[in-house]
């Protein structure tokens, strides 16, 4: 079965559970780790891939597969997304993005996190959600003035668009997924109305973002994705920032049934960050 990108045999399973049943004293954070170690899951920096772990031994005690300890701490309900006075409308802004002062990418750290967290759940049709595995957020400034918010994290396991265009097998993705980091929230707030802004943020990422990424993973991705609903736009701005439609989705989804439209339907655009991405993805 396939948790978290991972296939897991029967004999693993059992394995889980025998961990569990014989160390009563395992926390999940624990019994995370030591699964990693039992069956050498790591990162392609050399860590455990921990949370991609405790996400997958979720998954499966949710489909009745294994039984997990009690979570340490007593779950509260979570807390009202209520918006703060930080994230309220400003004065419109309205002019060409070269009329602008010059566009900053700032990382989002752990002091300034919750204030991107309810940027994107007050003004982004998707809101907030945590974006799974590795990940870096950003605000784009202009002499300190928040214009513009992203967000970026895995890609997606498969998808027919993107796999075909590379050309890659099942185990060439297994292998090499890692290489590709997905745009997963792209939001200019609706009081800035700056024409070319979305593709000019767009090339500052593609230039700043692999070394970011490099840095705090010690990895260099060599290919970015995003997925754009048709019903709501046009992707306009990736295509004035050179990234390539390649296709579209079926909309099923990832638990969707096959030939029924569950969700809706997105193209697919992708960036070249090297341009030997294909042998790369393809080793």
């Amino acid at each position: 079965m396939r948790y978290c990108g991972r296939d897991f045999t029967l004999n693993e399973l059992d394995q889980i559970k025998s961990l569990i049943k014989e160390n009563p004293q395992f926390h999940r954070a624990g019994l995370s780790r030591k699964v990693c170690q039992m069956f050498q899951w790591f990162k392609p920096d050399g860590k455990l891939k921990e949370m991609s772990c405790r996400v997958a031994m979720l998954r499966m005690q949710t489909d009745g597969l294994i039984k997990l300890p009690e979570p340490l701490g007593v779950k509260h309900p979570p807390r009202k997304n209520d918006p703060t006075p930080a994230t309220d409308p400003q004065k419109l802004i309205h002019c060409p993005v070269n009329q602008l002062p010059q566009l900053q990418l700032q990382m989002v750290n752990k002091n300034n996190s919750s204030l991107w967290n309810e940027y994107i759940q007050r003004y982004h049709y998707l809101g907030f959600t945590p974006l799974p595995g590795a990940q870096l957020r950003y605000f784009i400034t202009a002499k300190n003035q928040i214009l513009a918010l992203t967000g970026f994290g895995a890609a997606a396991w498969q998808t027919s668009p993107r796999d075909k265009f590379i050309g890659w097998d099942h185990e060439q993705r297994k292998n090499n997924l890692h290489l590709i980091v997905n745009n997963a929230r792209f939001l200019i707030l609706p009081w800035i109305q700056s024409k070319n802004l979305a593709s000019k943020i767009l090339a500052l990422h593609a230039k700043q973002l692999p070394d970011d990424w490099g840095e705090k993973y010690k990895i260099r991705p060599v290919l970015l994705e995003t997925f754009v609903q048709k019903d709501r736009y046009k992707g306009t701005c990736y295509k004035a920032a050179n990234w390539r439609n390649v296709g579209q989705t079926k909309g099923r989804g990832k638990l969707g049934p096959p030939g029924k439209i569950s969700v809706p339907i997105k193209d697919v655009w992708l960036y070249p960050l090297n341009k030997h991405f294909k042998s790369l993805l393809k080793k």
